[in-house]
C-alpha cells in the first residue's frame, strides 16, 4: 500500500515545538479513494519497483526497526515545501514528492514492505528535539552532517551532497560547471560562500554580488551576468519553477546530507547504512536523482558519498 500522511508540527521554541508534534502525531489524514490510485502509481513508477526489501532477520528484536514494522508506518520529518526535495503535490495533498520524499518511501519499503510514510514536517530548531522525544523515527531535511550536531543526534550516510553550483540561462551551452567561469560574469548571493568560493576556484572571474536568490536570478535572465553560483539544492528548486534556468554541472564544494537518527541508536544507524548500500547497488537512489534533482540539470548522476566519510557521520 502506498500511503503518504500529513501532519502538523508548529514552529517556535524547541521543546513546545516538540511537544506539538508529540500531540499531532496522535492523528492523521488521508483521502478516500486515494490510497487505490497511489497503488498503481507506486507499482508502475521506476523509483519504487523491484525496491530492496529488508530480510526478517535484519529486524532485530527489540530494535527501532521491530518498532516500526509493527506500527506499519515510517514517522518522518520532512518539508512540504521544498520542490524536488519533499513538495506536497498541490492536486493531491497527501502526496509528497522529491528526492527526499522518494529516499524515505524507500526506506519504509526496505523495513515494511511497501512505502508507507507519515510526515511531519519540521522546523530547522525543531530537528534534534523531534528525534530525542521520539517524535519522528527519521529525519529527511536536507540535514547537513556536523560534528556539533552528531552531539545531539545520530546521523547515516552521507546520502547526497549538496554544496556550490552553477546555473545558467538553459540556452547556454558553453559552460558545463565551475571550471568554465574564466573572465566570465558571474552571480553570486552577497553573503553566501560563493563570495569567496569562487574567487577561490576561479581567479579570472567578474564576480557581481546581488541580495537576494530573486534578484540574483532575475539579473541572471536578464543577461547580467553569464552564471549564477548559488547552494545546488536551491539552484535546482530555481530551475524547477523556470524552465529558462538550468543547473550545469555538480557542486564543486561539499556539503554532506544525512539522514538524521535518535543519538547512539548504533543498530538503527547500520540498518540504515546497509539499506543505503542496497538502493545505491540496485540503481533506485539514482533513478529518485533522475526523477527529481536530476530533471533540472544536464549532468550525469553524481556519485553517492561514501558511507561515514565525513566528521559526524
Amino acid at each position: 500500500m502506498f500511503r503518504t500522511t500529513r501532519r502538523k508540527a508548529a514552529a517556535g521554541a524547541v521543546l513546545a515545538a516538540a511537544a506539538l508534534a508529540l500531540t499531532a502525531c496522535s492523528s492523521t489524514t488521508s483521502l478516500p479513494g486515494d490510497e487505490n490510485e497511489a497503488d498503481a502509481t507506486a507499482e508502475t513508477n521506476s523509483v519504487f519497483a523491484d525496491a530492496p526489501v529488508a530480510s526478517d532477520d535484519l529486524i532485530l528484536p527489540g530494535s527501532t526497526m521491530e518498532k516500526i514494522k509493527e506500527r506499519g508506518t515510517l514517522i518522518v520529518a520532512e518539508a512540504l515545501d521544498a520542490p524536488l526535495l519533499s513538495q506536497q503535490n498541490p492536486t493531491d495533498p497527501d502526496s509528497v514528492e522529491g528526492f527526499d520524499a522518494d529516499l524515505a518511501k524507500l526506506l519504509a519499503i526496505y523495513i515494511l514492505g511497501e512505502p508507507n510514510v507519515e510526515i511531519v514536517p519540521p522546523a530547522t530548531e525543531t530537528r534534534e528535539a523531534m528525534l530525542q522525544n521520539d517524535t519522528v523515527d527519521v529525519v529527511f531535511n536536507t540535514y547537513t552532517i556536523t560534528p556539533e550536531r552528531a552531539e545531539q543526534v545520530s546521523f547515516a550516510g552521507p546520502y547526497f551532497e549538496s554544496g556550490l553550483a552553477v546555473a545558467v540561462k538553459s540556452d547556454n551551452d558553453e559552460i558545463k560547471g565551475i571550471d568554465d567561469l574564466d573572465g566570465k560574469e558571474v552571480i553570486v548571493g552577497a553573503n553566501t560562500p560563493a563570495v569567496t568560493a569562487v574567487p577561490e576556484q576561479v581567479p579570472t572571474a567578474n564576480v557581481t554580488a546581488f541580495a537576494t536568490d530573486p534578484a540574483a536570478v532575475q539579473a541572471l535572465l536578464q543577461g547580467r551576468g553569464e552564471a549564477y553560483v548559488q547552494d545546488y539544492t536551491l539552484l535546482a528548486s530555481n530551475a524547477a519553477n523556470d524552465p529558462s534556468l538550468k543547473v550545469v554541472g555538480t557542486p564543486f564544494t561539499k556539503e554532506p546530507y544525512g539522514i538524521g537518527l535518535k543519538h547512539d541508536d548504533a543498530e538503527f544507524k547500520s540498518f540504515i547504512n546497509d539499506w543505503l548500500l542496497a538502493i545505491q547497488e540496485s540503481g533506485h537512489w539514482a533513478e529518485a536523482w533522475k526523477t527529481t534533482l536530476g530533471t533540472v540539470t544536464d549532468s550525469d548522476v553524481p556519485t553517492a558519498p561514501e558511507i561515514g566519510s565525513v566528521p559526524g557521520s
